[in-house]
């Protein structure tokens, strides 16, 4: 095929799903000229498997790329057809937002938002091979022979790589959704020397919302108060959708035990490793057989549309089976299958061969994004999606290189873990493996990042100067409470007895006195009232901080003492090899990761203390033997 001059660029992004959408906007967004390169303009920010966003650590990943200047919060907000705050009755650092979205309004909402971005050039095309010279990506070549030459490219092709489609014993070549799969550049990147790895993840089947019994499930509403993901967010929807509830049946289980030689996850058919957090039903029967019933959601794909996901039943057992178990759940007897579940199967690149600004260390300039990373979820793929469109804008520009800490964000976690531990299966993000879940908080994304997102363009002066307000009024109300003193009259010792508290004995701070468990902000302002009421969002911050401001002082100093193991560089060309005493183990693993700093170097699996007390030995004697060539 003949091949021409397309056009030059500062940054091209590979894909349109959730990463690629957010690696383009962030690129534009800070000057650089970028374009987007997706196989199919209807299919942007596509959702192929929940329409819904959010959750615990999610969800705050959600507001974090809105503190950040990032556009999923602000689409969800607009598109949503349900919110609910989740575990509202546990401690702030896990609670978090879920929405359930209207998918065909996301997609087309993310289209616009696209299509209205200065320095950003929106392109269908499917891209066949990159462009690298002397180890550093030029550019790209899509299938009919277009050259688009650019300073940096960010891939984001999702679970696209020579993607295959597995239902029963049929296995065909297929993206999500039946799309077309990537195989030219699957075979690229093999012959650039990445190394990849065969992941699968899944999804249910749909079915006709007209033909569910909805009296034998349990509804679940959204919240009747307003709430958004997105900081900026003034308007709300308050007409919401319900999903419901309802059960597997012992049936249901006996089907699927029945029907196991049928599973290609099962019979050897299906090769790549699953999500362990989002195992297919036949996946659950099978480890959790002392379980006698499964929850399954069912949830409206959109205000427009009678399909409904059936959260909960992701399965590849053959359509005829698919069909039994539906009518073996309470609800759905009678439902009628719109589409079958399916696996998918895809190429994901090993993530220890990135740097943590998601740039490869093989081929300079060129950033991976997204479940090409080895992750799962949309949120996951946004989060490295900003990262890159961030730190290749950066790059273009000769600005500083973004990289978030464990302790700014859920994203720095994510990558971190990514670049540092890599994973054998699709990595999703959890509360538990952050270590400073109480610093990172669903209700503070804000006070961690808005400042970064300013600083790099992506936040407007109008936005940054409310946030300066609600700090200041923070800061100033915490240090009133500090200040004022509540002494225990009548009225006061009423309030205390209300709530079930010891009376007062003797003048206390107000602010120790809200430390205590049953009392709340609203009783002691009540006591000691502001010159003017605080907006909710600046009284949320307040009670937080001072009721559990042990813990986070604690955390803080936790993360003081990391900052210095940070701060303790290694030269990124060391010879591990070269290093004696270093266990086998830990030379390999150090060679692949190559960490920047003693802190990462200590996240490396098969890295122990020992190790580390030997490399720091090893630098501080400034004897380093580096990698020849």
């Amino acid at each position: 095929m003949p091949q021409f001059e397309a056009g030059t660029f500062d940054c091209i992004v590979i894909g349109a799903g959730h990463a690629g959408v957010e690696a383009a906007l962030a690129s534009a967004k800070m000057g650089a000229s970028t374009l987007a390169l997706t196989m199919n303009l209807d299919m942007i920010a596509f959702m192929p498997c929940n329409p819904s966003l959010g959750g615990p650590a999610k969800g705050i990943v959600v507001r974090e790329i809105d503190a950040l200047g990032g556009a999923m919060a602000k689409v969800i907000d607009k598109t949503h057809i349900q919110m609910r705050m989740l575990n509202t009755g546990k401690g702030p650092a896990v609670r978090a937002l879920r929405a359930q979205a209207d998918k065909v309004l996301y997609q087309q909402e993310m289209k616009r938002t696209l299509e209205e971005q200065e320095n950003l050039t929106l392109h269908q095309g499917i891209v066949e091979e990159l462009i690298v010279e002397q180890d550093e990506v030029k550019g790209v070549i899509t299938q009919i022979g277009a050259i688009y030459r650019a300073k940096t490219v960010i891939i984001t092709t999702g679970t696209f790589l020579r993607g295959e489609i597995i239902i029963g014993d049929l296995k065909y070549s297929s993206g999500p959704n039946n799309q077309m799969p990537s195989i030219g550049l699957a075979d690229s990147l093999r012959e650039l020397g990445l190394e990849t790895v065969r992941f699968k993840t899944g999804t249910p089947p749909r079915v006709n919302g007209k033909t569910i019994d909805y009296s034998k499930t349990e509804i679940q509403p959204g919240d009747d108060v307003p709430r958004a993901f997105s900081y900026e967010t003034t308007e709300f929807i308050m007409d919401q959708l319900p999903c419901w509830l309802t059960y597997t049946t012992p049936a249901t289980h006996e089907i699927i035990n029945e029907n196991l030689h049928l599973s290609p996850m099962y019979s050897g058919m299906i090769q790549g490793k699953g999500p362990r957090y989002c195992p297919s039903i036949e996946d659950k029967i099978v480890r959790f057989a002392d379980k006698s019933r499964h929850q399954i959601f069912l949830e409206p794909e959109g205000r427009n549309t009678q399909e409904y996901y059936v959260q909960g039943l992701s399965t590849s057992l053959p359509e005829h089976v698919q069909r039994k178990l539906l009518e073996s759940v309470p609800g759905l007897e009678k439902a009628e299958m719109m589409r079958a579940g399916y696996a998918i199967e895809y190429d994901a690149i090993v993530p220890t061969q990135l740097w943590p600004t998601l740039e490869t260390k093989k081929i300079r300039n060129l950033y991976t994004a997204g479940q090409i990373n080895g992750t799962s979820g949309y949120e996951e793929a946004a989060a490295q999606g900003i990262m890159a469109g961030i730190n290749a804008a950066s790059r273009v520009l000769g600005k500083e290189e973004v990289v978030l800490s464990r302790s700014d964000a859920y994203i720095g976690v994510l990558i971190d873990d990514l670049v540092t531990k890599g994973t054998s299966e699709p990595y999703r993000l959890l509360t538990s493996r952050a270590e400073y879940r109480l610093l990172l908080r669903h209700d503070n994304a804000d006070l961690r990042l808005t400042d970064i997102g300013y600083h790099l363009g992506m936040i407007s002066e109008e936005r940054h100067e409310k946030f300066l307000v609600k700090k200041q009024m923070i800061e100033e109300e915490i240090e009133r409470l500090r200040q004022a003193t509540i002494k225990p009259s009548e009225e006061v010792q009423e309030i205390i007895r209300e709530s079930e508290g010891t009376e007062l004995k003797e003048p206390m701070k107000a602010a120790d006195l809200l430390k205590r468990p049953e009392m709340k902000y609203s009783q002691i302002v009540h006591i000691v009232p502001p010159a003017e009421d605080k907006p909710e969002e600046v009284a949320e911050q307040v009670e937080i901080f001072i009721k559990y401001e042990g813990y986070i002082q604690k955390s803080m100093q936790q993360v003081e003492r990391m900052k210095k193991m940070e701060n303790k560089k290694i030269p990124d060309d060391i010879d591990y090899h070269a290093i004696s005493g270093l266990a086998k183990e830990a030379k390999a693993n150090l060679s692949e990761v190559r960490p920047l700093s003693i802190a990462q170097a200590s996240r490396i699996s098969g890295v122990n203390p020992a190790d580390i007390s030997i490399l720091l030995v090893y630098i501080e004697q400034g004897k380093i033997a580096k990698i020849s060539g």
